[in-house]
């Protein structure tokens, strides 16, 4: 019941409007108002002025100051380092790296000639930089021993520099593969010891025939140790070490058994297979005869990272465009050409061209074209 002080006026307002109401209600008209009125607001909103004004306002620096300005609160930056320390975060990046998308990832990175490049680049470490010291000395070396003895003999000087390994440095490289191959041997013939001494042998003296069956023994392990590497990598350890390699990549093992014949002749005669590297101008011995081979240096530089060159891509450009812009040019000429060749036989002027002599002049000069 309404409050009696409430002025007459007002309460006989109230009961029309709530009398209208109820007969709005059961006409339906009410639903039929909010029902227009809800088209009305989604056509307003899908109007193209209210997108354009949209637009602006996201255009302009209202947006951007208070992006601004929330990125600069005290409050937001608590948020986001509280968000950044919850459970949440470390769920969803334990979830995220499990997932197989981001192995797929890691696995076509990993694959990416960049990347490969960029670790071999940074693979070489301090041995790689004392090698190419040597390798370096090594070769200065060459060519002055090389000087020095072919003045001493009488002999004349290298007119022309060669990319043939000299003495020094193939003599530095053999030292080194008779290092590693008497540390393999040690190691060997110390676990023979051994186990001859375990089994009851007598370690006092060595058997008879043990010296001879070493030393046979070792014979076969550098034998196998040479051909090996000259027939699977055209290099030993210490060749690769000191920069040398033989001209062919894989020898045949054929060559690589003459080549030891060869080169084991060259030490038996106490080194005189060895003087056509010094004296030679191709500087082989014995065993680069007998093998068909060349010892040369081996010019190797650490490989660069395709992003440290970045001059290199844009460089090799213009000749991939120059190759490019004759076959740009060449479709543009065959359209011209076709027309200018098309209307001559297509066109019926011949028996207008006593009309006019000019006309008849060019169709004559248009069918020899054709």
């Amino acid at each position: 019941m309404a409050d009696e002080s409430t002025p007459l006026a007002a309460r006989l307002l109230g009961a029309g409007a709530r009398g209208a109401g109820a007969v709005g209600r059961a006409t339906g008209i009410d639903k039929a108002v909010e029902m227009a009125a809800e088209e009305a607001i989604v056509s307003a909103v899908e109007s193209e002025a209210v997108e354009r004004a949209i637009a602006r306002v996201l255009e302009g620096p209202v947006i951007e100051e208070a992006v601004q300005g929330a990125l600069d609160s005290a409050a937001v930056k608590k948020a986001i380092l509280e968000t950044l320390d919850s459970e949440l975060v470390d769920e969803v990046w334990r979830r995220l790296l499990a997932s197989q998308q981001i192995q797929q990832m890691v696995e076509r990175i990993a694959e990416a000639p960049e990347v490969r490049a960029a670790i071999a680049s940074q693979s070489v470490g301090l041995l790689g930089d004392i090698a190419r010291q040597f390798a370096k000395l090594a070769r200065d070396l060459d060519t002055t021993v090389e000087r020095i003895l072919r003045k001493i003999f009488f002999r004349r000087r290298r007119p022309l520099p060669t990319n043939r390994a000299g003495l020094v440095t193939r003599g530095a490289a053999f030292g080194i593969d008779a290092l590693i191959v008497n540390l393999f041997f040690t190691v060997l013939a110390g676990a023979v010891t051994l186990l001859v001494t375990f089994f009851g042998g007598n370690s006092d003296g060595l058997p008879r025939g043990a010296l001879a069956a070493g030393s046979f023994i070792w014979l076969c392990v550098v034998g196998t140790y040479l051909v090996g590497f000259w027939a699977l990598a055209g290099q030993t350890p210490g060749m690769r070490f000191m920069g040398i390699r033989l001209s062919e990549r894989r020898l045949r093992l054929g060559r690589s058994i003459r080549r030891l014949i060869g080169f084991g002749l060259s030490v038996i005669t106490f080194g005189i297979g060895f003087l056509g590297i010094v004296f030679g101008e191709s500087r082989r011995d014995w065993a680069d005869r007998m093998g068909r081979t060349e010892v040369i240096y081996d010019e190797r530089r650490p490989v660069q990272a395709p992003w440290s060159t970045l001059a290199d891509p844009a460089s090799g450009a213009p000749p991939a465009a120059a190759p490019g812009e004759p076959l740009a040019a060449g479709p543009p000429e065959e359209p011209v050409a076709a027309p200018t060749e098309v209307p001559p036989t297509a066109a019926p002027p011949p028996p207008e061209g006593p009309r006019s002599e000019p006309q008849s002049g060019s169709a004559n000069s248009a069918a020899p074209a054709a």
